[in-house]
């Protein structure tokens, strides 16, 4: 089926461990020949407290953007939320909901749109669903994960035993693995 994992290579409860190749290439038709369109982008969707703090987070880790309001200019080297923040009381968004929601963007416009959403509880439980990250050919698991460390992240143990992968929570306590290179 065009845009399912293969079956795992082996444990076949561990994410990690299938084949994400896709045949994207292929078509679906559904009844009378008719061509059924699949969904091609996504935006992934985080409850959190402080969608500011969160969002430059993970923006700093992907070399993600946060985007601008309205006639922003990056150039400026203006910061982004201060921006925002202008053009929110400017319109009359009260100061309480300017931390409401905030985003980050791949600047080449590959990767999915990360969204993030303040919400009045916390979080309780294990996530789940997680972002899995790849570092490049050219960088090292042991790397990557001291500067996530640096950037606020802390490694996390959820019983996951002796794996390759380091699994670690953002500031907010959002649970995510760092793999090793591919």
């Amino acid at each position: 089926m065009v845009g399912v994992p293969r079956r795992p290579v082996s444990h076949h409860a561990n994410c990690h461990n299938y084949d994400y190749r896709f045949n994207l290439g292929a078509e679906l038709s559904g009844s009378g020949g008719r061509v059924i369109t699949m969904s091609r982008t996504i935006q992934v969707t985080f409850d959190c407290a402080d969608p500011e703090t969160i969002s430059r987070f993970w923006a700093a880790v992907l070399g993600y953007v946060n985007p601008g309001p309205p006639g922003y200019d990056a150039a400026t080297g203006r910061d982004v939320f201060d921006a925002w923040h202008e053009f929110l009381g400017r319109i009359g968004v009260p100061e309480s909901e300017w931390n409401s929601r905030s985003a980050a963007e791949d600047p080449e416009g590959a990767g999915p749109r990360l969204f993030f959403q303040r919400v009045p509880e916390g979080k309780v439980v294990k996530n789940r669903v997680h972002l899995d990250l790849a570092p490049a050919d050219h960088d090292d698991q042991s790397a990557e994960v001291e500067r996530l460390i640096d950037l606020g992240a802390r490694r996390v143990d959820i019983g996951q035993g002796d794996v390759s992968w380091v699994v670690m929570a953002d500031p907010q306590g959002n649970e995510f693995c760092v793999l090793t290179p591919r």
